[in-house]
């Protein structure tokens, strides 16, 4: 079973390899991360780890397989005011098994057992399914449409974590 970790320095190599592996999957339902992303992977990396340590408004997860693989990320950003953003992506070669909803639920539990945050935000393509079933399972609402950046629209959604993602829905402890 794979183990959700916060991002470290030594996770790079298999970070990158996910994303070389998956970039075509996940452009057909994301906008594509682009050259510059995997040229200067390495630089990028130590930024956000820097950020994550430093600033505290990020919060990066890998899901990682006993191997070492990394086979999704689930990514906390723009924390502030107890509330943030989630974003996930799963390997192409691991989806079907629940591992989103699963970590998104472990995420939804640091979320508010490590992070005090109270409220996530989350967005998802019309056409993204997948996406949008982990979403729902978990408790996420749909609160209406945004327009992204690319010009694209995405539906947007909210999750009031209430304390309902704390360690007695997961069953787990720190």
């Amino acid at each position: 079973m794979p183990v959700l970790e916060l991002l470290r320095p030594d996770h790079a190599p298999a970070l990158l390899a996910f994303e070389r592996e998956n970039r075509a999957y996940f452009a057909a339902s994301v906008p594509d991360r682009g050259d510059a992303y995997f040229d200067e992977f390495a630089a990028r990396h130590r930024a956000l780890l820097d950020e994550q340590e430093n600033e505290g408004t990020i919060r990066f997860h890998v899901l990682v397989a006993e191997d070492g693989a990394i086979l999704g990320r689930i990514n906390l950003m723009d924390l502030a005011d107890g509330a943030a953003e989630l974003g996930y992506r799963i390997a192409e070669s691991a989806t079907g098994r629940g591992l989103a909803t699963q970590g998104v639920l472990e995420v939804c539990r640091l979320a508010v057992d490590e992070y005090g945050l109270r409220r996530l935000y989350a967005k998802a393509s019309p056409d993204n399914g997948a996406s949008r079933a982990v979403l729902a399972r978990v408790g996420f609402g749909a609160v209406g449409r945004e327009t992204l950046k690319t010009g694209e629209t995405a539906i947007a959604y909210e999750l009031d974590l209430g304390g309902s993602f704390g360690r007695e829905r997961s069953g787990t402890s720190s």
